[in-house]
């Protein structure tokens, strides 16, 4: 550390701001907020109070450090967020997600339109917008059932100067261009589409009914027959939404985040006077990251920057993890100009909420993983030559093969074995083991002898069990020594062998001190480490079904 920078942490003050750290280059490399400057920023360089590698190594690049004080810690959370928009420092969480979400808009005219636009578009002064959709073909649907219940002009200038175009003749205009709608009517119609999108359907509905009476009232049986058609038409739709809880106006964001293989999947639902209107969806692909510290940068960002519209309540169980309930209230009562509670969802209905939303996930996480897999397969040429010259390996890894033990103190010992072909799983290549030389003693190097010797008996049967280009044994340094006395021993040639330790996924290779660490972010440690968790799966599934089995015998 530089005298310079011991300086400025000598003079810290104990109120509540932004620290900015610089590094050699002068390049600002993290920006974070604190409560007590002073505390926050000494517990970076107090050794005792962390273990991450992660901020071992951001200390050991900060060179020089700035910092603004501000009234209020969520002043500083607000002056957070912009800067780390603003310089992008490499060490803080930055969402890497590209896409520009489509919104509705509805435009600022004298007869607005309902038009779709991508998020760098928005622009206030154009009219108001609704979103963002993170589906696009239901984002689609819901336009194309807009324009038939609320037939608003389509086209930004009339087609024909004299007549209607064919948007009238099919009920999907009410031909404002020609005068045949008056100013009040139309913009009654816009307010209805606008209580649709903002998921008030109880007000929306009393509304149509109401104007459908008044135009029966007054004898307008044509204008009637089209609110009752449109009235059928949306509670048509509203009976397919599923009701969460009866007789409610409270408005809710249910929210719910699974990570597995460095993806983080994201769930949003959108609860409206007690039904479930919406879902919003996010997957990111990322390097090993805090968990809490990633949701909280992607809480942070979704309601500042994406979501237009703040609900009564946000229930998610990950808040608790994230701490700073008041600070986060605060901070969105000030974005969002309205009182927004947070839940942890410790309730009945709010855990009933966090299993439906926790379930949505689970859907998103696993799509994203096989969208992921297939494309590992598309790339495995290139992923497995980079794991033959990084590993060492004879043989290229067509075939990965993985083993796992299973047990609880010796008691139903079970193995796995899965095989991946070309980074995919061959679920018709699993194979499971009962083992039988250490019932009642628990010893797992024996276990694997005997489940190797099993396995390496089959060598010559190629239909049945292909021999392993590479196995991969779920362990460390210790581990892999002792499959390799049992190889040895056993005379087992022309099969290369690794181990994958979980807590640094480190790989050992045999008869060497130094372990290979693979990229956080590469395609080939997504397949060793998917390998090995399959593997541990597959192993506890048959142990647990052997267990159920003794209870029942015993019982």
């Amino acid at each position: 550390m530089n005298e310079q920078l011991k300086q400025t942490l000598k003079l810290l003050p104990s109120l509540p701001g932004c620290y900015i750290y610089y590094n050699k280059d002068n390049e600002i490399i993290y920006v974070g907020k604190a409560k007590i400057l002073k505390r926050r920023v000494m517990s970076y360089f107090n050794r005792k109070h962390h273990d991450s590698v992660k901020v071992n190594v951001l200390v050991s690049q900060i060179e020089r450090m700035e910092y603004i004080i501000t009234n209020t810690e969520v002043e500083a959370l607000i002056l957070e967020n912009h800067l780390i928009k603003k310089h992008k420092p490499k060490y803080n969480i930055l969402l890497k997600d590209d896409k520009k979400y489509p919104y509705f808009l509805i435009t600022d005219e004298d007869f607005p339109r309902i038009t779709v636009v991508r998020k760098k578009n928005l622009n206030p002064e154009k009219g108001r917008y609704y979103g963002p959709y993170t589906d696009i073909r239901a984002m689609y649907a819901t336009l194309d059932f807009l324009k038939k219940i609320f037939p608003l002009k389509q086209c930004k200038t009339p087609k024909f100067k004299d007549r209607p175009c064919l948007y009238y003749q099919i009920g999907r205009c009410m031909a404002p261009c020609q005068g045949l709608v008056s100013s009040d009517e139309y913009k009654n119609l816009v307010r209805q589409a606008e209580l649709f999108l903002s998921g008030k359907q109880s007000e929306l509905i009393k509304q149509i009914e109401d104007e459908m009476n008044k135009y029966a009232a007054s004898e307008q049986y044509e204008k009637a027959a089209r609110m009752r058609d449109s009235l059928f038409d949306l509670k048509k739709t509203l009976e397919k939404q599923k009701v969460v809880y009866e007789n409610t106006k409270l408005n809710e964001d249910v929210i719910s985040m699974l990570n597995e293989d460095g993806i983080f999947a994201i769930v949003i639902l959108m609860i409206r006077e007690g039904r479930l209107i919406d879902k919003k969806d996010f997957t990111y692909d990322v390097e090993a990251e805090d968990r809490s510290e990633f949701f909280a940068t992607f809480f942070k960002d979704y309601y500042n920057t994406l979501a237009l519209e703040f609900p009564d309540r946000i229930v998610s169980n990950e808040l608790e993890a994230v701490g700073e309930k008041p600070l986060y209230e605060e901070w969105l009562n000030i974005i969002s100009g309205k009182k927004v509670k947070i839940s942890y969802g410790k309730s009945a209905q709010g855990k009933e909420l966090q299993m439906l939303a926790d379930k949505n996930a689970r859907i998103v996480l696993d799509n994203a993983k096989i969208k992921k897999m297939v494309k590992i397969n598309e790339d495995f040429n290139e992923i497995g030559s980079y794991l033959a010259e990084k590993l060492k390996l004879k043989n290229f890894p067509h075939r990965m093969e993985c083993y796992d033990i299973s047990h609880i103190q010796g008691t139903n010992t079970v193995a796995s074995m899965v095989t991946f072909i070309n980074g995919l799983p061959k679920k018709s290549e699993y194979r499971k083991f009962k083992v039988s030389s250490t019932e009642g003693k628990p010893d797992d190097f024996q276990s694997m002898k005997e489940v190797l010797s099993r396995r390496f008996s089959h060598l010559g049967d190629e239909k049945k069990w292909a021999k392993p280009d590479l196995i991969i044994i779920d362990g460390g340094k210790g581990q892999l020594s002792s499959v390799m006395e049992i190889v040895e021993e056993m005379g087992i040639t022309g099969i290369d062998i690794v181990s994958l330790a979980k807590r640094e996924e480190e790989v050992f290779l045999p008869k060497q001190s130094k372990s290979v660490l693979l990229p956080r972010d590469s395609g080939a440690l997504y397949v060793v480490q998917r390998i090995r968790d399959e593997a541990h799966r597959f192993a506890i599934t048959y142990h647990r079904k052997l267990r159920g089995k003794s209870a029942l015998q015993q019982k």
